[in-house]
């Protein structure tokens, strides 16, 4: 575990290239992709988030190369590449979210408005999921979100679930399920590459969540 701490973002992006290569190789059939719809893209999506509740878990599939990466990361379904918790503010979804890289330079836990955040023009799906949780769990853990959002932990490159202070996406909506539900376990761990860590398929391969939605923009 020492030795994992000591993993730098550098020993991540090569772990990264290391997956892709092994998800890549071989002959690859050529395909044309077919263009997107924007209109029955931005008509789906509004579908979606006219379904949102706080207490939500919002996904998406990003269409970059990093995106690919991380998705591959995931060991059961490979099909989102990133995570975020809803919460209704003044009656509109905004999305928690820890994301680092280009589209956060800052690097610390951000709150966007979730068209931002299931935009068709970064995205190439997204989908929605809903834990059973009762209303008073629900209420506490929008708390807890906001009580992170306060402390604004940055996005943590070794994926290492004991800091608290650095946390990567699906990360941070598994500490902050885990203290509203008081219940470690309520959403199982991955183990691989020497350590636990929680895929984004943890999120919603497990008894206590539904899917509400999936939309695919291409």
């Amino acid at each position: 575990m020492d030795q994992a701490k000591q993993h730098t973002l550098k020993s991540y992006f090569i772990l990264c290239f290391c997956i892709l290569y092994m998800g890549c190789s071989g002959p690859q059939p050529k395909t044309i992709p077919k263009p997107p719809d924007q209109a029955n893209n931005l008509r789906a999506m509004d579908t979606l988030i006219a379904q949102l509740k706080t207490g939500d878990v919002v996904l998406r599939a990003g269409n970059g190369p990093f995106s690919y990466m991380l998705a591959n990361i995931n060991q059961k379904d490979k099909s989102y590449s990133h995570c975020g918790i809803v919460v209704i503010e003044e009656g509109y979804p905004f999305v928690y979210h820890c994301i680092g890289g280009e589209d956060n330079t800052e690097e610390r836990l951000r709150r966007d408005s979730v068209t931002f955040f299931f935009s068709p023009e970064r995205n190439m799906g997204i989908a929605a999921v809903r834990y059973d949780m009762q209303t008073d769990v629900i209420a506490r853990f929008a708390t807890i979100v906001h009580d992170y959002y306060k402390l604004r932990p940055i996005f943590d490159p070794k994926f290492d679930l004991a800091t608290d202070n650095e946390l990567y996406c699906s990360e941070f909506v598994y500490k902050a399920v885990s203290r509203a539900v008081n219940d470690s376990a309520y959403i199982p761990k991955s183990y691989g590459y020497s350590r636990a860590y929680i895929g984004i398929d943890d999120l919603y391969l497990n008894p206590h969540a539904t899917i509400l939605a999936k939309v695919s923009y291409r």
